[in-house]
């Protein structure tokens, strides 16, 4: 239902994870008996997880790392491992910039050349280590690598930018048709980002395998402040998911929806999912384990921008390993490790079996479920209240 905003404007509300909360049902399951698996077209992942293409999070060693412990990392093909032989250096630097002198000598950085032999040697080394390949690139540059991430045997290509439609207007050059190249192209291919039901049914439409949904609510985005564009995730993803079911109508094909970015702990990753999500997309939360490439860091694919960054550099603490992120065992209670672990204990405490089933859970609007009852945690910085 629209609002008045003034006259002569109206708008829907919408809600962000925060302002959510999943309902119990009558049942409860066992947690051995949940299975969070996901399948998208011939790949089964034991984890419902793409880690994103930040440079911060995703590096070869780390993709393979991941892919192990049965999630999907993408690397950036356009970023840091591909325009320099030796990206650890890089990453260091970055690492120990002051915050005045981070934005402008990282556009410096990025200015240095994308090598197309980098590609494919980034690839194979994810394809050596004996988990699947991701990758994405910005849909500028689709045209001109993708035949190299092809021949480097790419398994998945996602084709990513801050806002990505399927009818981009330019009067100065030719834009990428998603619909043809999907068509052609001989992977599976997820496109995004998104945020609005038509823009994600009008993606749908190309043939993507999977739409990623969110836009400005990463950790280092500041996409909403710098352009004022943007939908809280929660209805985003709601409405992806009804997207979903129209385009299921209309052809007969699934297409996946993929939240990305907001998401912090195990109940974000939950209610992400029980807003109708099929997987999530993280990024922050992997940029504070001890083996992320950005030592500390963790930035956008926009921060670099030469013109209109819209991301920042900012500061994480290492909060353990990737596999206690993952996976666990936790040693806090804030939530922020064993992420999927959560993911599983909330399915079996609202008797679901699988993801499928736990995308019908019941919802509510609840902005004070972090706040309630947590006066003490609060006072004193501990658990829910940090």
């Amino acid at each position: 239902m629209e609002m008045e905003i003034g006259i002569g404007k109206s708008g829907r509300r919408a809600y962000g994870l925060d302002d959510i909360a999943i309902v119990p049902s009558r049942r409860t399951r066992d947690a051995d008996d949940v299975d969070i698996s996901w399948e998208i077209d011939a790949f089964k992942l034991e984890l419902p997880l793409m880690v994103s293409a930040m440079d911060a999070a995703v590096s070869p060693q780390t993709a393979i790392q991941i892919g192990r412990l049965g999630g999907m990392a993408v690397l950036n093909l356009e970023g840091i491992q591909t325009r320099y032989e030796d990206p650890d250096s890089v990453l260091a630097e970055i690492g120990e910039l002051s915050d005045e002198k981070a934005t402008l000598r990282m556009q410096e950085i990025y200015r240095e050349p994308v090598k197309e032999e980098l590609i494919s040697k980034r690839i194979r080394a994810i394809k050596e280590g004996g988990v699947l390949a991701a990758a994405s690139l910005t849909p500028q540059r689709v045209e001109m690598w993708h035949k190299i991430a092809l021949e480097a045997e790419l398994d998945l290509l996602v084709i990513q930018g801050t806002v990505v439609s399927a009818e981009h207007v330019s009067s100065k050059s030719e834009p990428l048709n998603l619909k043809r190249f999907i068509s052609t192209y001989e992977l599976p291919v997820i496109v995004g980002g998104c945020a609005s039901y038509s823009t994600a049914l009008h993606l749908m439409r190309t043939g993507a395998m999977g739409v990623l949904v969110g836009v400005g609510p990463g950790a280092a985005c500041t996409t909403r402040g710098v352009i004022g564009v943007g939908v809280p995730q929660a209805t985003a993803i709601a409405d992806a998911a009804g997207a979903r079911i129209r385009h299921l109508d209309e052809t007969g094909r699934y297409c996946h929806v993929i939240a990305d970015g907001g998401m912090r702990t195990g109940g974000d990753v939950a209610k992400a999912i029980a807003c109708g999500a099929d997987a999530v997309m993280i990024g922050s939360p992997i940029a504070s384990a001890a083996e992320a490439p950005g030592r500390g860091s963790h930035w956008g694919m926009a921060t670099f921008h030469p013109t209109l960054p819209r991301g920042a550099r900012v500061k994480t603490s290492t909060i353990g390993t990737l596999q206690e992120i993952l996976v666990g065992p936790a040693r806090e209670n804030d939530g922020r490790l064993n992420l999927f672990g959560g993911l599983r204990t909330s399915l079996a405490t609202c008797g679901y079996a699988n993801i499928k089933e736990f995308q019908k859970a019941e919802v509510m609007i609840a902005p004070s479920l972090i706040t309630e009852g947590k006066s003490l945690q609060r006072a004193q910085g501990v658990g829910m209240g940090r």
